[in-house]
């Protein structure tokens, strides 16, 4: 009977055990957003940034004539880092350091035409991941009674995680390029739909014309004698 007495406190040492902090993974950093840019506008964005993190930036064009823009990346200190002139896409990484980064979208060159842009940011090595890497260093030390490698857990969950990133990132990209491609094909379309109509007036007025001119051909315009 002594044995069997002990596998109930165990158990419910078991149950009184904090388990690891499994769903506290530090949130995705990465974001995207579509705005429009009117004509002869200039728009401005801030991301506060870490010292040692990177970041990446990707832009489109996605509609507006010339499918252009300029793109300015300044860094805290007010240096320019990137400058794109007259460009439909870009992908930048930096380095970065404390303090705000600063990246516009200019379209003051353009006096008719506003643009609709979509842009990415991916933020890495910002310190969450590595606190919760710690947090979790904290509960292997005591489990050889279970028999686990969580370290090994770890990695695999955070390689898991980081492929389940990419492929939502990649994702995506393929919905902007797809949104692009829509709006220049739907932009070709309605050319083709306005020449074919301009075509297709002159073919009637050229064909009134000719009816016309070879009607008064044969008319007699020999007036008749009283």
């Amino acid at each position: 009977m002594g044995p069997r007495l002990l596998l109930v406190p165990l158990a419910c040492l078991a149950l009184l055990l904090p388990p690891p902090r499994a769903a506290e993974f530090s949130p995705s950093l990465d974001s995207d957003f579509t705005f429009t840019l009117p004509a002869g506008r200039k728009e401005c964005f801030y991301q506060p940034m870490r010292k040692e993190a990177s970041l990446e930036l990707e832009y489109q064009v996605l509609d507006g004539a010339g499918l252009d823009v300029d793109f300015h990346l300044l860094s805290p200190k007010g240096e320019t880092l990137v400058f794109d002139e007259r460009k439909s896409d870009g992908v930048h990484t930096v380095e970065t350091e404390d303090g705000d980064y600063m990246f516009c979208f200019d379209n003051t060159f353009s006096t008719i035409s506003e643009k609709v842009i979509f842009f990415e940011l991916i933020l890495d090595n910002m310190g969450e991941d590595g606190q919760d890497e710690e947090d979790w260093k904290k509960y292997v030390t005591g489990t050889d009674l279970l028999d686990m490698k969580l370290e090994d857990i770890l990695e695999s969950i955070n390689s898991v995680k980081a492929r389940l990133s990419k492929s939502v990132q990649i994702q995506t990209l393929l919905r902007a390029f797809e949104a692009r491609d829509r709006n220049i094909q739907e932009s070709n379309f309605d050319r083709v739909n306005f020449w074919s109509m301009v075509n297709l007036g002159v073919m009637v007025v050229v064909s009134a014309v000719q009816v016309y001119m070879l009607k008064s051909l044969f008319e007699d315009k020999r007036k008749s004698r009283t």
